[in-house]
């Protein structure tokens, strides 16, 4: 592994109004000492904007940060940004994200993880990176039996389209890191939660509903299993692994090897469904969010299987930890304690 210090680097966090990049340039700009932030988003509609402008605002104090707003996939932008700012470490967290989006609306998968992507890509190749870290996801498992999840298990049958861009993402890669010896690590997150995260997640969305008296849906019959992992522990994983890139080696043939890498980061420990509502009721009430007194089972609706989901994700996190000592250990309670702290406090309830 070849260790990248961060001091006085310049490094392009893309996907920085979303849920896991702000929190991603919050930590780099407050604990290292970076020359230049810069943050590219398209602060798109897919959920509420108030919440992508909050994280923004949150970014703005800091003066080695500069936020771009443009799209992945408008090649001239990225090559602009590129050839302009010359950033040394590429973080690559924007996506078209959520399984159940990409049944109705695939155009914006292709768009964004798939052009934007390999725009990424070319970016890289001609305006070389020490560094090229992006997000994958657990989705690429599919319905692999297998558990936990390990980075060498076959991902050949994804069941949603957004896992075959995220699946495409990592093969585009290794054939760029083999053919231009770009250093590249896919991260494969799972279901990452936490405050000011995406509304369309299941502790988010629940929390909507159960405000507004409607009815929660809990699919499978609440027999699916989550490996819940909150966004610190994430983040944690995200600027580790930027400080250590894949070494670049030739082969027995004087051909390079590809510098490439993928790691998966989850809690490892997969919770069901049931387990997860009830202590997000627990926090709620205590975060007063809810009345103590609130009907839960009137609002509650088990339901079969939807499209496109899984009924397990669970991360086998042994790789992470021999190559970089770490893996996430916030547990479930603790983390829907602070997303629940923090809307009380962000919806001023």
């Amino acid at each position: 592994m070849n260790k990248i210090e961060l001091t006085n680097k310049k490094i392009l966090v893309t996907g920085s109004a979303g849920f896991i990049g702000s929190n991603v340039v919050e930590q780099l700009l407050k604990k290292f000492d970076v020359k230049k932030i810069i943050g590219l988003d398209s602060v798109n509609d897919y959920y509420d904007i108030k919440l992508k402008e909050y994280r923004m605002n949150k970014l703005a104090q800091f003066e080695k940060y500069e936020f771009i707003k443009g799209n992945l996939s408008d090649k001239e932008l990225i090559n602009k940004i590129f050839q302009e700012e010359k950033p040394e470490i590429v973080v690559n967290l924007a996506a078209q994200a959520g399984v159940r989006y990409s049944i109705t609306n695939p155009d914006t998968y292709i768009e964004s993880n798939i052009i934007g992507f390999y725009n990424i890509l070319e970016a890289c190749r001609n305006n070389p990176v020490e560094h090229l870290v992006y997000a994958s996801s657990s989705s690429v498992y599919g319905s692999n039996k297998k558990v936990p999840y390990a980075t060498k298990d076959k991902v050949d049958n994804p069941v949603s389209l957004y896992a075959a861009t995220k699946k495409s993402n990592e093969l585009l890669a290794h054939a760029y890191s083999k053919l231009y010896n770009i250093p590249s690590t896919g991260l494969r997150f799972f279901t990452v939660y936490g405050p000011a995260g995406r509304p369309d997640m299941a502790y988010f969305g629940f929390t909507n509903k159960l405000i507004n008296g409607e009815t929660i849906k809990i699919f499978n019959y609440g027999n699916c299993k989550r490996d819940f992992t909150y966004v610190d522990d994430i983040v944690e994983g995200v600027i580790r692994v930027m400080q250590g890139a894949p070494e670049k080696k030739n082969g027995e043939d004087g051909l390079p090897l590809p510098p490439y890498k993928v790691y998966n980061i989850g809690n490892n420990n997969p919770e069901n469904l049931l387990d997860f509502v009830q202590i997000l009721q627990d926090e709620l009430i205590k975060a007063k969010v809810l009345p103590e007194n609130y009907d839960f089972e009137a609002h509650k609706e088990l339901v079969p299987m939807q499209p496109g989901d899984v009924p397990i994700t669970y991360a086998d996190t042994s790789e992470l930890e021999k190559d970089f000592g770490y893996k996430p250990s916030t547990s479930l309670r603790e983390g829907l304690r602070k997303f629940a702290e923090w809307y009380k406090d962000f919806y001023k309830i």
